[in-house]
């Protein structure tokens, strides 16, 4: 049997699917992700199957949806305990398997979820701690939060901010590692997600530069006059949008920019390699005047999703909906490893052999996580979107072919809503909450983050 194929799992935080050249955004210089995605496969209509960092990593690593994983929002501190993940099944079949950089959020910390090595936060609070005058106060000392849109420059040597360490890290390992085992190898940023601060270069960049506007549908409604700054509904114009959008661009530029670095340094493994690049969820930024991730809307759920590799056809674009739970399967299929029957994900291979479409909708949700109606389901098979608010009953339904920013709500079209909303029905209708009775959706049942048991 010939030797098992390198896989390696490039993972930035809160970073948009079209938040990059090749996806139609004409202000962000991408030109690494350019080339991912001409050498490769794109999937253009990728989504979180739950848009918050914790929920949705355990989608990625398990191959399973929010539900089965007990998680369908953001709640810290719930310990997991999932049969298996994909770095755990690989290093039982003789895979090293290695995390450096951004957590995979997960708890308890201690627990590895089948990574043989981790070198994350804490190795990076280490490494600031022994290398930078004043220490770990010194990585706030900008004044930025970490969950608004204020933005300004990074405020001490590039090589202390985290994307820089992160494949620093990588590159130090990969020149260290030694002997033949196949590699499972998964590098996360914390960039593009806030604090929006990247290094002058970048910021600078992007302030010279004329951005787009945010969008804003016919339904969306401006929040009030006043707002914290770390508030998931804005109204920012002016000098405000401008930093905000030059932080979050110049994030993505730095980014790509040491990918360059990092995709050199794969270049020395031994063996075929396959590279995934792709996020746990989106960032609003401002669009329809919402900030932050946990929406149905493209801006926040809608991620980017590369795949290259040897047999991986270059240019190869696809519209199918497909999600985090779908790396699994993914993987294990390049491995030649047997998919537990557990897994909801599907291989994307057979998508890139030409099969026709094989899953007739997507399905993603995220309980209550602000304020106000949040709580939410969609559906999507890449041409429509249809959103249900589980609080209020609300219903939207957008025509991502004909208006691929959702201004345009088409819940007024009874027909077409009803086939939707069937579908959601179907979906929903095992669900402990009781969200529907399973002729009707049932709004205002509690839809906490933690499924009940």
């Amino acid at each position: 049997m010939s030797r098992q194929p390198n896989i390696v799992l490039i993972v930035p935080d809160q970073m948009r699917g079209d938040a990059f050249g090749s996806a139609g955004q004409p202000a962000v210089l991408t030109p690494n992700l350019d080339a991912l995605a001409a050498g490769g496969a794109w999937f253009t209509r990728a989504y979180s199957p739950c848009p918050s960092c914790i929920a949705a990593r355990r989608c990625l690593l398990s191959g399973r949806t929010a539900f089965h994983n007990g998680l369908v929002g953001y709640k810290e501190g719930v310990t997991w305990k999932p049969p298996f993940t994909l770095p755990g099944l690989l290093a039982a079949a003789g895979y090293q398997s290695v995390h450096i950089g951004r957590t995979m959020h997960q708890h308890p910390h201690s627990n590895r979820f089948g990574y043989t090595q981790v070198f994350d936060e804490q190795a990076y609070l280490e490494f600031i701690a022994a290398e930078l005058p004043g220490g770990r106060r010194q990585l706030s000392a900008h004044g930025i939060g970490v969950n608004g849109w204020p933005a300004r420059p990074w405020h001490v040597a590039e090589r202390f901010h985290q994307t820089n360490w992160a494949v620093d890290r990588t590159l130090d390992f990969l020149e260290a590692r030694r002997g033949k085992r196949p590699l499972f190898l998964s590098v996360g940023f914390s960039a593009p997600h806030p604090p929006l601060t990247p290094p002058a270069f970048y910021f600078d960049r992007y302030l010279r530069q004329a951005l787009p506007a945010p969008v804003v549908g016919e339904w969306a409604e401006p929040p009030g006059a006043h707002r914290r700054v770390e508030s998931e509904r804005v109204h920012l114009t002016g000098e405000a949008l401008r930093s905000c959008q030059a932080g979050y661009f110049g994030l993505i530029n730095h980014l790509d920019d040491q990918l360059s670095r990092l995709l050199s340094g794969l270049s020395g493994l031994s063996g075929e390699t396959y590279v995934f690049f792709l996020s746990d969820h989106g960032e609003m930024l401002g669009d329809h005047y919402l900030f932050r991730k946990c929406f149905p809307y493209e801006g926040a759920a809608r991620i980017p999703f590369l795949l290259c590799g040897p047999g991986i056809p270059a240019g190869f674009v696809s519209d199918q909906p497909v999600g985090l739970e779908d790396v699994l399967p993914t993987a294990l299929e390049l491995a030649g490893l047997t998919i537990p029957g557990a897994v909801d994900g599907r291989s994307l291979l057979p998508l890139l052999r030409g099969q026709p479409a094989w899953r007739e909708y997507y399905h993603g949700e995220h309980a209550k996580c602000y304020a106000s109606e949040h709580g939410n389901h969609f559906l999507t098979d890449g041409r429509a979107k249809y959103c249900w608010y589980a609080q209020s009953g609300r219903e939207q339904l957008f025509d991502l072919v004909n208006d691929p920013h959702e201004t345009r709500d088409l819940a007024g079209d009874g027909a077409r809503v009803s086939v939707w909303r069937k579908r959601l029905i179907q979906e929903l209708k095992k669900r402990p909450e009781g969200f529907t009775d399973g002729k009707r959706l049932r709004a205002g049942r509690p839809y906490p983050a933690v499924v009940a048991a």
